[in-house]
């Protein structure tokens, strides 16, 4: 598949560049997609939830009332999740939900998600690039002139700069990471991918497997 390489100002260069079908252009798995974006989504849970049975409930262990004789149902303890302060029935308890997936499946479901933007047409070459300083400015100006201001957008850079990211931060719609920070659910939650000349090379060999 080939596409027009773009400047910061989002004009053409007159380059165009290969996107290779290993990584853009197979036929993509939804399974894989599932899978990945629940990991993604279960790893960001803290799990710190917390109720107190009835053993961790501060209060007396009196008997409340006599056993027979009150025409009421017998009660041993004020710490009976029957009554109102008293401990809670299989409550949360603190736990990981995080879990594992197999190298190859994350790798088919990046290149899944990756071939759906291109079959999309939302994925957006540029050359490399660089900000001369931080300014978010800068990136909205950037934004701009790519006709994206309206659109959620992720930026995909070889390798970190400061600049750019810091640049980008404060801004709700973008987002900004490097080729191997790349998520399956950061590819879906884009509505545009950006990518470099040098983060598409990296992509493939990282993927191209």
């Amino acid at each position: 598949m080939e596409v027009k390489v773009l400047n910061v100002s989002g004009k053409e260069t007159g380059a165009s560049l290969h996107l290779p079908e290993s990584v853009f252009g197979i036929e993509p798995n939804d399974h894989a997609i599932y899978l990945d974006v629940k990991q993604y989504l279960a790893n960001q849970r803290q799990g710190t939830h917390k109720s107190k049975q009835r053993n961790e409930i501060a209060g007396s262990t009196r008997k409340l009332y006599k056993q027979k004789g009150t025409g009421g149902a017998r009660a041993g303890s004020i710490k009976s999740p029957l009554f109102n302060g008293g401990g809670r029935v299989f409550g949360p308890q603190p736990r990981d939900y995080s879990f594992k997936l197999n190298k190859k499946l994350k790798s088919l479901a990046r290149k899944s998600a990756l071939s759906y933007k291109a079959q999309d047409n939302n994925v957006v070459v540029l050359e490399d690039f660089t900000f001369e300083a931080v300014k978010t400015k800068s990136y909205i100006d950037f934004v701009a002139a790519l006709n994206l201001t309206d659109e959620k957008t992720l930026l995909v850079l070889a390798a970190a700069d400061n600049n750019i990211y810091l640049s980008s931060r404060n801004l709700k719609k973008a987002k900004v990471i490097t080729a191997d920070q790349l998520s399956t659910y950061d590819v879906l939650n884009a509505g545009k991918l950006l990518l470099t000349t040098g983060s598409v090379k990296t992509l493939e060999e990282a993927l191209a497997k």
